[in-house]
């Protein structure tokens, strides 16, 4: 039997056809006519801490200041010690602390319970600090490769994480932030490798405290960017990660490669309006591929 009789003579058919039916963006959406650019989407560039030159945070602070960069995405390892550090440098700047990327101990899906206690120690920890400095959301992956032992990949894990991050998001509401999904390529990643699947359990978790993200390096496991943002859309996606895409450095460090359009379409198309953050290393010389990235993105948005 060929796809297509299959698909018609299967409940699969009929549960394709009730999604169809319904407002969820189905494929052939995707692959249509596309929806209206919005024109008045801007491009709210942030900096991982390691990106811009200085020694200080006022001089890296200076740097993106010259360069337009608003955003600025400290790692959460002892956040907490830091709040009032980065308060100070901050203030009458024209830059807010984005994303936290995060810096906890354990891992959430941990069958060893002091792995899952020092997780849910560090990370609440980490979310209160978040909130103090107006973060956009913790980052979280569920689960790397090399942590173990961790919870199988089944069911009956997908439904505890799924109540586990409904309190976590609930903390998160309660100190004014949230916490922010990262999947990641299959290479890092044990647990969570798409963004529509990150979007599905924000779907399932039903908290506005729990979000996802997309990491164009990490998207290569995408069959498209438009359509990984897509299928998050702006209830969801919270967060963008920006590097080059053959080796990790700075956007245009790989020549070709380095083509965003096709996402930041979607980002444009969906209304995106919060942070796209460099997390990535640099080839060349900071002061001189630092501003090349910059430049690039903000022609490529414009191109989308």
């Amino acid at each position: 039997m060929d796809r297509r009789n299959f698909i018609k003579t299967s409940s699969f058919g009929l549960t394709a056809a009730a999604v169809a039916g319904s407002g969820v963006v189905s494929l052939s959406s995707c692959c249509g006519k596309s929806a209206p650019v919005k024109k008045d989407v801007s491009l709210n560039i942030s900096f991982q801490e390691g990106i811009a030159p200085g020694e200080s945070l006022n001089e890296k602070f200076d740097y993106m200041e010259e360069l337009g960069v608003v955003g600025f995405e400290p790692g959460g390892r002892d956040l907490a010690k830091r709040v009032q550090e980065i308060q100070d440098a901050l203030k009458g700047r024209n830059i807010k602390v984005s994303a936290i990327c995060a810096g906890f101990d354990g891992f959430i899906l941990a069958e060893d319970p002091a792995e899952k206690t020092a997780f849910d120690t560090t990370m609440r920890e980490i979310i209160a600090a978040a909130g103090q400095l107006g973060s956009t959301g913790v980052i979280m992956v569920p689960a790397f490769n090399g942590q173990l032992p961790c919870k199988p990949h089944t069911r009956e894990t997908r439904e505890f994480l799924v109540d586990e991050l409904a309190k976590l998001g609930e903390y998160a509401l309660k100190c004014g932030t949230t916490v922010i999904l990262e999947p990641l390529n299959r290479e890092e990643c044990h647990y969570l490798r798409l963004v529509s699947d990150a979007a599905a359990i924000c779907r399932d978790v039903n908290c506005e405290g729990v979000k996802c993200m997309g990491d164009f390096w990490h998207m290569k496991e995408e069959t498209s960017d438009y359509a990984a943002f897509i299928a998050a859309g702006t209830k969801y996606l919270q967060h963008v990660h920006m590097a080059s895409r053959g080796n990790r450095c700075m956007p245009g460090e790989d020549g070709d490669k380095d083509n965003y359009v096709d996402g930041f379409r979607a980002l444009k198309e969906i209304g995106y309006d919060k942070y796209v953050s460099f997390e990535c290393g640099c080839k060349g010389e900071r002061e001189i591929s630092v501003p090349a990235a910059v430049e690039l993105i903000r022609s490529q948005w414009e191109q989308a």
